[in-house]
């Protein structure tokens, strides 16, 4: 009846030329022609004989001919749509009379009911025994006739999914209140609601020799860069897993750089951060079971840009994105200058400050160095503690032990009243970044710079700025400097890098991954890493 073939590899698109390689194949003669039992038995040997696998047997019958043929339908309990196929699968099914001209050719068969008898929108023919697995367990439902050597696959994919929600970690006061789901149909709609226009395309592939997760790939036609569409889908293609389950798994095998503290691809569960950088030419990747949607390419700036700044005024925009510059160099900074002025540097602190400090300083036994470090991990075993506790209480545990523990300390002679505001001002500070993940990169590089400062002073705390900076500009994503438009500068894009100019001030779109005066992205192949396994031509300048 069905063709048996190798399954097909991770992110391999259907009808592609690659040869298939070897993972999870399935070995097996198939089921003889019209044996609509012995298929049965072969679906829940394969299933593992799975209860959740339901299998209805209806019969096909003209009452004025009296002409009768057997059917099956086949789907997956949880995630079809139940009503949809007892409404319009089973229904039509039942009100369809075969006659003898179309039963003697049974591709003509499938092709009659698909065309004339299923109300219903999404169904195709297929032929291929691991397409039918695959689709039964994706939630679609299977049409088997006796005696045809082709399968009716029709999108009844439903179950159950969380309503759209407002987002949990990217909150504004002003803006749109709804946020991306688990579904990737759902997220998608809501991108297209936002996008009434031809030119948003849509592109999808399936990732992981076993989970197959659906990953879909968006952006406009005519404003991106068709070089970048086709180093993402170079790169999509290339990954070896066994399974997705959040998008992060893609984001680890596509990024440039691997080893760095920095996240090089922008996520966000919003659909008007999506929808916004889709404008700007850039492309979106959503993988199906997560709300987090990946933004490529990405640059440092846009980690400080929240989606709040273009709903109020620009004078007020303005000041809230200076605001979250300075928290980065505070998040940055804090302890090490502390660390370095009552160490090294006594001559830079006004001499009532320098005798107050020092008079705290009297029954301390600890270096402010070690003073510092402790503080900086208690207040990290604190933050964990409060993210993994129950919600009804983990923020009041997080608080109040904060505030207990502060203050014993102090009491007791440990640590210094002003490292107890310098380490709370740095924790605070990290939470006015927008992306978590960039307040992740700067508490890792604010112990590198603590090291420093307590080694070296002012001049620890220089050389590792000059080398961060230099780490920073080395950065790459798809091609794109990690720091531009600062480095390489272009002038037009700063009315909306760390300033936020008027909507009608800004002729151009910042940030856009294919404007050649903003950016210098290879005119032939973006760069590539040399672990994806083949030999790569470094951007030109």
């Amino acid at each position: 009846m069905l063709r048996n073939r190798s399954r097909k590899p991770a992110g391999q698109h259907r009808g592609s030329d690659e040869k298939p390689r070897e993972q999870g194949t399935r070995q097996g003669n198939m089921p003889p022609l019209g044996e609509l039992k012995e298929i049965f038995e072969r679906i829940r040997q394969e299933t593992g004989h799975s209860p959740d696998i339901i299998i209805r047997e209806v019969e096909l019958r003209d009452a004025s001919t009296e002409i009768s043929l057997a059917a099956a339908v086949v789907f997956l309990n949880g995630l079809s749509n139940e009503k949809s196929i007892n409404h319009f699968v089973m229904e039509s099914l039942m009100k369809f009379k075969p006659d003898e001209e179309v039963i003697s050719d049974k591709r003509r068969l499938m092709e009659s009911l698909l065309k004339h008898s299923l109300s219903f929108g999404e169904a195709i023919i297929e032929n291929e025994w691991n397409d039918l697995i695959l689709a039964l367990l994706s939630g679609d439902t299977v049409v088997l006739i006796e005696g045809c050597d082709q399968v009716l696959i029709i999108g009844t994919q439903g179950g159950e999914w969380r309503s759209v929600t407002e987002p949990s970690s990217q909150l504004v006061v002003r803006g749109p209140k709804d946020s991306f789901v688990e579904s990737i149909g759902t997220n998608i709609s809501l991108i297209r609601r936002r996008i009434k226009n031809p030119d948003l395309w849509l592109e999808s592939m399936k990732i992981g020799s076993v989970t197959h997760t659906h990953v879909a790939i968006m952006y406009l036609e005519g404003v991106v860069d068709k070089q970048l569409v086709k180093e993402i889908k170079r790169r999509l293609k290339d990954i070896q897993i066994d399974g997705v389950l959040e998008s992060a798994y893609i984001e680890e095998f596509i990024q440039d750089a691997t080893f760095t503290p920095f996240p090089t691809v922008f996520n966000t569960e919003r659909p008007d951060v999506a929808a916004g950088n889709l404008l700007e030419g850039k492309v979106v990747l959503l993988v199906d079971g997560t709300p987090f949607v990946l933004v490529l390419p990405t640059v440092f700036a846009q980690f400080f840009q929240s989606p709040e700044d273009y709903a109020q005024r620009s004078d007020i925009s303005m000041l809230m994105r200076l605001i979250r510059y300075i928290s980065f160099i505070i998040l940055l900074l804090g302890p090490s200058v502390y660390i370095a002025l009552t160490t090294f540097h006594y001559e830079m602190i006004p001499s009532l400050l320098l005798v107050n400090f020092m008079a705290q300083r009297e029954g301390v036994p600890f270096p402010a160095f070690i003073e510092a470090m402790l503080m900086e991990i208690t207040f990290e075993i604190l933050r964990e503690a409060g993210v993994r506790m129950p919600r009804a209480i983990g923020q009041t545990v997080s608080i109040v032990g904060a505030l207990i523990l502060g203050q014993a300390v102090v009491e007791a002679g440990i640590i210094t009243p002003v490292m107890v505001i310098v380490v709370a001002l740095t924790g605070i500070a990290s939470f006015a970044l927008p992306a978590y993940n960039l307040s992740i990169a700067g508490r890792l590089f604010r112990f590198y710079f603590m090291v420093l400062g307590g080694m070296f002073g002012f001049y620890g705390i220089t050389l590792g700025l000059i080398a961060l900076v230099a780490h920073m500009n080395s950065l790459r994503s798809f091609g794109v400097p990690y720091l531009s438009p600062i480095s390489p500068f272009v002038f037009q894009s700063q009315k909306d890098i760390i300033l936020r100019f008027p909507m009608w001030m800004q002729k151009y779109p910042n940030q856009s991954g294919n404007k050649k005066e903003q950016i210098r992205v290879a005119e032939e192949v973006l760069p590539q890493r040399k672990d994806s396994g083949s030999e790569h031509n470094p951007a030109k300048p």
